[in-house]
């Protein structure tokens, strides 16, 4: 019987070393990787059993999670340049999560074998965009409560003025 493979995505290499650790000990096969490319090309010649990727989207430094921990600090503060900020942050979330998309596409296209898998990985991406879109939201209603101004639905067309 061989032993279950498991692949480990984090960009952070001490958790990639502990996770790949305990997993071995474990008799498990454990094979780790810094980057969603990396990983990507692993896929085309093994099928790992289990997948543990890196929530924090490995190169994206946690974005989302950035964005709502900052959107809660504006409310909590009446803080609008940091609201302001969070909002901005929400094409760069949209942006990665695009990237993610096509990527994965293109490896569904590669074999079609690949198709559950990267549809679970396209949803992922699609939560963690509308984590952020939430976090916007709550930056967007701090820029109100602050300066009595809205933007809502058409903050690229506008720049929050000084009041």
């Amino acid at each position: 019987m061989t032993s279950k493979l498991i692949a480990v995505i984090d960009d952070e290499p001490d958790i990639r070393e502990l996770v790949s650790i305990h997993l071995k000990r474990a008799g498990f096969q454990a094979e780790t990787f810094k980057q969603a490319d990396d990983f990507l090309h692993f896929l085309n010649a093994n099928e790992p059993d289990l997948i543990i990727l890196d929530l924090m989207l490995p190169d994206a430094d946690g974005l989302a999670q950035d964005m709502v921990r900052d959107s809660i600090t504006a409310f909590v503060n009446r803080d609008a340049d940091l609201a302001e900020d969070v909002c901005k942050r929400d094409d760069e979330v949209d942006s990665l999560n695009d990237q993610i998309f096509r990527v994965l596409l293109t490896y569904m296209l590669q074999d079609p074998k690949n198709i559950e898998r990267a549809l679970d990985l396209i949803l992922v991406g699609r939560h963690l965009e509308r984590i952020a879109d939430h976090a916007t939201n709550v930056g967007e209603d701090v820029i109100y409560l602050v300066k009595g101004k809205s933007i809502k639905h058409h903050f690229e067309t506008r720049k929050i003025s000084k009041m």
